[in-house]
Parts: structure tokens; C-alpha cells; sequence
């Protein structure tokens, strides 16, 4: 089994396997509290991966832990992963022979220096997998559409002209004063015609 950081082109094994690995898996939620009803949770959906592990870079070779014999100087092996905690871009983390295989940032890296050990470091590593944000993309049948707003303007009232009415009498009927049958006619000027007292059944005209 390998442990294997890549960047790029740029590959990077642990020269010895941690004990033990974690990744720590969980869903976020959002909590709101309504007054009288108590808390409320609403699931947002699944949080990044967070991925820790500890172990050390070796000063001498001991074919007992170490995977490999070229192991690299502690000191150079600690800058290396100084300078993929400030990489801006993802890196890939593998473990071979398992199922490990996924995209990370390394978002903290702590080392230890231990008394009567001399050369060897320490270090404590977490990573957090990297997922890229997805954008719904415009099928070609949408694409000249664009979103419809809610009209807000008021519609009007309409009134079916019945015989033997008169403006002021639609008026008085559905405005509550006779005196207002001119704003009527204003607004339906072109349906009655120059002569305000000529109306017809079953015209519709619109109130104000």
C-alpha cells in the first residue's frame, strides 16, 4: 500500500504509512429557530470530505516502516508538503489497492520534533476532498427563453353593459357616486363613442 500526493506532475510518497487513517463524513445542516416552535433543521446538502492522518519522516532508511529505500531528507520531504499547503490548486491524493483516489487541498500540516530521535519529523496532515462547483447548462431549447416575471399591475374590473343602463347609473352602481360616470367614459371612450349617453347591451366596459 502507497500514499501519494500529486501535483501536477509533481508526485510526492510517504516514505512511512501512517496506523491509522480517518475521514470524517457529514451533512450540513441549517437551524432556524421560529419563535413559539423551537429549533428547526433543514439539511443543505453533504459537506467536503476531511481526510487526516500522522507519521514521520524517517532521517535513515529502516526497512522495518519504510515503504521505499530512497527516502527523501525530513527536512526536504517537510518542505514539500510546505509548498503543496500553499498550492492554490487541487491536489490528488492516492492510496494504492484501496479506493482512495480523489482530489483534496492539504488545508494544514503540523510537524513535531521529538527529544532522542534526532532528524526525524513528525507531522499531523489534514486534507479536505475538492469538489468543482457545477453549472447547469441551457439546453438549445431554453436558451431564448428568459424568465417570466408575476405581473403585479392591478387588471381591472370590466362591466357588461344590460339595457336600460346609463353612465352615471353604472356610475352610481358600481363607483358609489353618479358624478363619476365621466372617469368611465375616459376610460372607454373608444368603445361607446363621441356620445357619452349612447351606450349599447353588452358592451364591456372597464372600471376605473
Amino acid at each position: 500500500m502507497e500514499f501519494t500526493l500529486k501535483d501536477g506532475t509533481t508526485s510526492f510518497q510517504f516514505p512511512v504509512n501512517p496506523e491509522e487513517l480517518n475521514i470524517s463524513r457529514s451533512k450540513g445542516y441549517e437551524t432556524i429557530n421560529m419563535l413559539e416552535h423551537g429549533e428547526f433543521d433543514f439539511a443543505q446538502g453533504e459537506r467536503v470530505k476531511e481526510i487526516t492522518f500522522s507519521s514521520f519522516f524517517p532521517k535513515e532508511y529502516d526497512a522495518s516502516y519504510c515503504t521505499y529505500a530512497d527516502i527523501p531528507d525530513p527536512r526536504v520531504a517537510m518542505n514539500i508538503l510546505n509548498t503543496f499547503l500553499v498550492s492554490k490548486k487541487p491536489l490528488r491524493f492516492i492510496i494504492t489497492n484501496t479506493g482512495v483516489n480523489v482530489p483534496v487541498y492539504l488545508v494544514s500540516h503540523n510537524t513535531t520534533f521529538r527529544g532522542g530521535e534526532s532528524g526525524d519529523i513528525y507531522f499531523d496532515l489534514t486534507m479536505r476532498t475538492w469538489r468543482d462547483s457545477k453549472v447547469e447548462k441551457t439546453s438549445a431549447k431554453t436558451a431564448g427563453k428568459t424568465n417570466t416575471r408575476t405581473d403585479l399591475k392591478k387588471t381591472n374590473k370590466t362591466y357588461s353593459v344590460k339595457s336600460g343602463d346609463s353612465l352615471s347609473k353604472i356610475a352610481k352602481l358600481e363607483l358609489g357616486s353618479s358624478s363619476k360616470w365621466n372617469e368611465i367614459y375616459k376610460l372607454n371612450a373608444k368603445t361607446i363613442g363621441s356620445d357619452p349617453n349612447r351606450i349599447k347591451p353588452g358592451q364591456k366596459l372597464v372600471m376605473p
